[in-house]
């Protein structure tokens, strides 16, 4: 008798842990959910493009206990393949970010289903591909021929690296050297020899989040970025 109430015991145990395992995964499912619709609809992350996405990953458990407390250690939010225009709206300005990724951490929210929340920290990056950049330095470039961009010779400096763009530009073949500076917010592209002022876009961030490093690699344009004491969701 003794040994089948410990097997009960044992059994009821595993199945209320079973249970309670499921509940938290359901309910954390439903909170990244949600955060998915608050990143969208507060920083425009995932939309102009048909490929758009937005995937928010709350880490931890049980995740309960961090709802509980309004307290997540680890939080990330990843995004891509959605448009920014230029502060000017030149036609044809549309760049395509191919992925920016943050991790925070240290997340605290005023309640479960808060529109606003703090981070201690903030770091990602921001990818943008030789192809879109290539793309959109031709529409507002482009004089007679498509551009391509690709890295140039040297080293990357801080917050501006350096871009070759070479084609044909005004009946000519063109191989010029272009810059990227990742500054706060703000993307600006710079072709001194084809164009008599920059184009800039800006880049929707968490507040008190900004740009620290540009640097070019073999598939395209990484930009770090970095913010502490971050706010999240509505000011």
């Amino acid at each position: 008798m003794k040994r089948r109430w410990i097997k009960v015991t044992t059994i009821t145990t595993v199945i209320l842990a079973g249970v309670g395992i499921a509940a938290d995964r359901v309910a954390v499912h439903y909170a990244e959910q949600e955060a998915v619709s608050l990143v969208q609809e507060k920083y425009g992350y995932g939309s102009g493009s048909t490929d758009g996405f937005t995937h928010v990953d709350i880490h931890g458990f049980p995740f309960l206990t961090q709802a509980a407390s309004r307290d997540f250690d680890h939080v990330t939010v990843t995004a891509g393949s959605f448009t920014l225009n230029t502060s000017a709206n030149a036609a044809g300005d549309y760049l395509n970010v191919q992925e920016l990724s943050l991790d925070l951490h240290g997340v605290s929210a005023t309640s479960f289903t808060a529109r606003r929340a703090e981070a201690n920290l903030v770091t990602g990056h921001l990818t943008l591909s030789y192809k879109d950049l290539s793309g959109v330095i031709t529409r507002l470039l482009g004089k007679g021929g498509a551009l391509t961009v690709s890295p140039a010779p040297g080293t990357s400096h801080g917050q501006e690296t350096r871009l070759q763009i070479t084609g044909t530009w005004d009946g000519r073949p063109l191989k010029t050297t272009g810059t990227l500076l990742a500054q706060g917010n703000e993307i600006q592209v710079a072709a001194p020899d084809i164009a008599t002022t920059p184009y800039a876009w800006r880049v929707a961030l968490p507040q008190n989040t900004g740009f620290t490093t540009a640097r070019t690699t073999s598939s395209g344009v990484d930009l770090e970025l970095t913010g502490h004491q971050v706010i999240l969701g509505t000011s």
